[in-house]
């Protein structure tokens, strides 16, 4: 019940101000699905995900420091870094996760969609390395 009362504050904060939030699929902090949210900033944007599932709840923030059109075209590349956080009924993980992705924003929609890879090292609880993190995002941008 705890895990789930901080999965909703959290919920509540990142639709306040979040230009784009919806569902990531796929390796998160541990977990397997995840609610996704972007916040714009100039020239950059911050990607952050609370992720739940068997492993508990699961929180990533990663600044994706590039954020570019490809060619004109309706594709964007992405690359970031930031911490992750993975909090069990036992365990607490504490790591820096790596981002690299691609996505395609819809013209006629207001809707995003992606494929990104983010390997995790954990640095808290057990040092590891996890090189899995292959992930889809769904996405509603706000204000298109």
């Amino acid at each position: 019940m705890k895990k789930l009362l901080i999965l909703l504050i959290f919920m509540f904060g990142l639709t306040a101000t979040a230009q784009e939030v919806g569902v990531r699929f796929g390796e998160v902090a541990r977990n397997n699905v995840a609610i996704d949210a972007v916040f714009n900033t100039s020239a950059s944007r911050i990607h952050a995900n609370a992720s739940f599932g068997n492993n508990g709840v699961g929180v990533d923030v990663l600044w994706d420091f590039i954020f570019r059109q490809i060619s004109g075209e309706s594709f964007y590349w992405y690359a970031g870094v930031g911490p992750s956080m993975n909090v069990g009924d036992d365990d607490f993980y504490l790591g820096a996760s790596g981002e690299i992705g691609l996505e395609y924003r819809f013209n006629s929609v207001p809707i995003a969609i992606g494929l990104d890879y983010r390997p995790t090292f954990w640095i808290v609880e057990d040092t590891d390395f996890e090189w899995g993190g292959f992930g889809l995002n769904a996405r509603w941008i706000f204000g298109k």
